[in-house]
């Protein structure tokens, strides 16, 4: 990445903030004070282990596999949804390596000066999506859990948090079906991603082949791209 041309800090400051207007998981916030956030390493040195119990507490079970899995497919949409957005629609891939989480919570914020580059000239885009979103950030974050969950639980949450990304961008922007198909399909044949599910209609729909185990919580339903969903 470092032999890449970098896209203007004004270019890839725009594509993040005009992302944002797509929903929540696409804000990801620029500059600010220190205070009140902390490098997202530490966030997974430490399991996440706040955001896991609190997750837990607010949906009232007591098994914290669901809450690390909830939390898990929150930060990879968070992760997924911008980075997708700018590259599909701005042709800028931001980077992720200056990233901060709250403390009070899972909201993420980049430099006030964030950086990036040029989507058309990265040869194997797949592959660099994949290292940045997967084994910098989602690896890293399954490596410090303190709770048991089946790899292949995470690797389906982090697809089905891509693909849903994928359908928002759609559904704002339908005429980047094409592309954001065919980025979408390259993701889906690359790494653990690979054999984690499939996109079954036009409009993106996606059919897992596991189970984020949201259901199991007492108001719990089962997702519709769940593997139990039928």
């Amino acid at each position: 990445m470092n032999a890449l041309r970098q896209a203007p800090v004004v270019a890839v400051a725009a594509a993040l903030e005009e992302v944002a207007a797509f929903g929540g998981f696409f804000a990801i916030e620029l500059g600010g004070p220190d205070d009140g956030w902390h490098p997202v390493e530490d966030a997974y040195a430490r399991g996440v282990a706040d955001l896991i119990t609190a997750t837990a507490d607010r949906y009232d079970t007591r098994e914290l596999r669901i809450g690390a899995s909830v939390v898990q497919l929150g930060h990879a949409a968070r992760l997924w949804s911008p980075v997708l957005a700018c590259t599909v629609v701005h042709g800028v891939v931001p980077d992720l390596e200056r990233l901060y989480r709250a403390d009070d919570g899972p909201a993420l914020r980049l430099p006030a000066a964030p950086t990036g580059w040029y989507a058309p000239e990265i040869p194997h885009l797949t592959d660099v999506l994949y290292e940045m979103v997967m084994t910098r950030h989602l690896d890293a974050l399954a490596a410090g859990l303190r709770v048991k969950v089946a790899p292949g639980l995470l690797a389906g949450n982090a697809a089905s948090a891509l693909v849903e990304a994928a359908r928002a961008i759609l559904a704002a922007r339908p005429a980047l079906r094409e592309p954001l198909a065919d980025l979408v399909d390259g993701m889906l044949n690359t790494g653990r991603l690979a054999g984690t599910g499939k996109v079954i209609g036009p409009d993106l729909s996606f059919r897992r082949r596991s189970c984020c185990l949201y259901y199991r919580v007492p108001s719990g339903v089962k997702c519709e791209d769940c593997s139990l969903a039928g």
